[in-house]
Formats: structure tokens, sequence, C-alpha cells
């Protein structure tokens, strides 16, 4: 179901437009009143750890837990990350900022690379919190490649998802990583790109270095867009037959049609390189599980709002009050 009236977004005075939402919401720094976190490893799979700051709440079996999940490039100290975090933890929520892995200074903990199907790590993090931790409540929330890894796992759980599995959220998602790879090497969106490029390329040398027998090959000569990066490292490094492939299975659009969990997804018309497919976005609509926001302007993970009472961080107080009412 789409929003109401009620729930238009409108950008703050002077940052209308999607490139100015993006820096704005990149930018501008948030307020950070969180307790200092509770570093935590998780096995995700053999030889493999991903590091998640966890803040609990004093009776934290029985709070809702929030698992947040960054996008391309961020960690769990990216500023949606941040600014979500303080929100949900200012209602009595514990809060579990998740690196994906590799990311966050965590390259040593895994000698494979990232990419945007993993979602079976962010699953793995939350059934070690439900088995070990006794959790009763857990929810996601996703920021652009995050909200493609919140929405597959949501997707793949279909009609069984675990009994302590509440919620979804997902804000600017990658769920067509085809499209989105396209338009992020569009020439407008060229600066967004070589921003992507330079981490991918630093954090490959990196892993080089750490692991040099099973990177020895490795050539990035002449790769300057997500694209070929894609194709010629994260396909084959990753069990895929090429971009093409890792683009097709790796998207939540596959498996929207099977999410049964409540689930919210925020997208702007106006993002600058996260685009939807008209016929993702029927799918959207059409499950009564899922409420779809799509405004007419945002950016890319940004919603920032004129401050009114709150911060004007406009997603992150939708995804906070939303799950309140639904958890």
């Amino acid at each position: 179901m789409a929003g109401d009236s009620r729930d238009f977004f409108v950008p703050r005075r002077g940052l209308r437009s999607g490139h100015l939402q993006t820096l704005a919401g990149r930018f501008l720094p948030r307020e950070d009143h969180l307790p200092a976190p509770e570093p935590r490893l998780f096995s995700v799979e053999a030889d493999v750890q991903v590091r998640c700051e966890c803040h609990w709440q004093p009776d934290r079996e029985s709070r809702l837990t929030l698992i947040i999940v960054h996008g391309l490039e961020g960690s769990s100290q990216s500023q949606y990350v941040i600014g979500t975090s303080n929100k949900a933890w200012a209602e009595g929520m514990n809060v579990v900022r998740m690196n994906v892995r590799n990311c966050g200074g965590t390259e040593a903990l895994s000698p494979t690379l990232y990419h945007s199907g993993m979602s079976y790590d962010v699953g793995a993090v939350a059934r070690t919190l439900i088995e070990e931790d006794h959790l009763q409540r857990v929810a996601f929330a996703g920021y652009s490649m995050g909200g493609n890894l919140v929405l597959k796992l949501d997707g793949e759980y279909g009609d069984a998802p675990p009994p302590q599995v509440k919620a979804f959220a997902a804000i600017s998602p990658a769920c067509d990583l085809a499209l989105s790879a396209d338009v992020l090497h569009e020439w407008q969106n060229r600066a967004y790109e070589i921003h992507f490029m330079q981490g991918l390329r630093r954090r490959m040398r990196l892993k080089q270095s750490l692991f040099p027998d099973r990177y020895k090959n490795l050539d990035l000569r002449g790769i300057w867009s997500v694209r070929e990066f894609d194709d010629k490292i994260t396909a084959p490094h990753s069990g895929f037959r090429d971009g093409a492939d890792y683009y097709h299975r790796a998207s939540a659009a596959r498996v929207i049609d099977r999410i049964s969990v409540p689930t919210m997804v925020i997208h702007s018309k106006d993002d600058p390189f996260i685009r939807m497919t008209p016929e993702t976005a029927a799918q959207l609509h059409a499950n009564p599980r899922i409420s779809f926001f799509e405004t007419e302007h945002g950016g890319h993970c940004a919603f920032v709002a004129d401050p009114n009472g709150y911060d004007g961080r406009w997603a992150e107080r939708k995804i906070i009050e939303w799950l309140l009412q639904i958890s």
C-alpha cells in the first residue's frame, strides 16, 4: 500500500534537488547521544566474522532490537546509521549497528569480499542474537545496499520467518542492481561513482596485502565503473558467472512477492543513482504486507526536511514511528 497525503516528504528549504538532498544527508552532521557500544564479533560462515556495535537496554530480551545495515562503502559509523540508532535508542529499543563483512575496518576478519547479495550474513547475526541472547523481538533497517540486503532476507524468509522477526524497513534500497549500476555511470553521477570506486580500489589493495595468495592475480587496471568492478572482481571472486548473473541473483526485486513480514520501503523519485523498474514498484505496491512510500524528493538516503520539533531527518523518524506502531 502507498502512503497517504499525511506522509508526503517536504524537502528543507534550499535543498529541493536530489543531488543537494544527497549531499546534505551525507555531510550535515547528526547529534550522537548513544552510550558506548559493546563491540561483538559474529561468525557468519566458516572463517568469516562480522563486527557489530551493540547498544543494550537494561532488559534487552523483551525490548525490540533494531539491526541497522549500511550501504556500499559505508559502515556502522555512517551518518544515517548514527541518526537512526539515536532515534531507536531514545524510544527504548536495543540497537545493533552492523558492519557488512570487510567494512568498518574489518577486512582481516574475512578472506572473501562483500557484495549486495549477502543477506545470509544479516540473517546469521539475527539468528545468533535470537538463539544466544534470547531476544524476543527483532527488526531490521537497511540503507541503499543494506536496503537490498534486508529486503532480500525478508523475501527469502517467505511465509516461514522466525517468530521473533517482527519487521523490516528499507530506505533507498538498491533492489534493481543492474539498473542502478547503469544509472550510476551516467555523466551527472560520475562524481558518486568515482567516490565508490576509489573506496573499492583501496579495499581491494588492502585485501591483496592481507590475503596475497587469494588475490595474487588481482588486476584493477582499467576498472573505473561499478559495473566493470562487479563483472571483473565481484562476480569471479564470489561464485557468480559474471556481473549480469550477480545482479540478477543478488537483487531483492526477485523475491519481493514472497515477503510476508510487515515491511516499510521508502524511495525517492529523484534519487540520483538508485532506480526501480516499474515492475519492482508494482510488486511493492501489490504486496499487502509492504507499506511503500515513494516520494517526489529526498535524494539518496537523505530525506532532509526542515526541523520541526525534531532534527528534520524524515525517513529516520518515520522508520521509528512505524516500528513503534507495528511491533
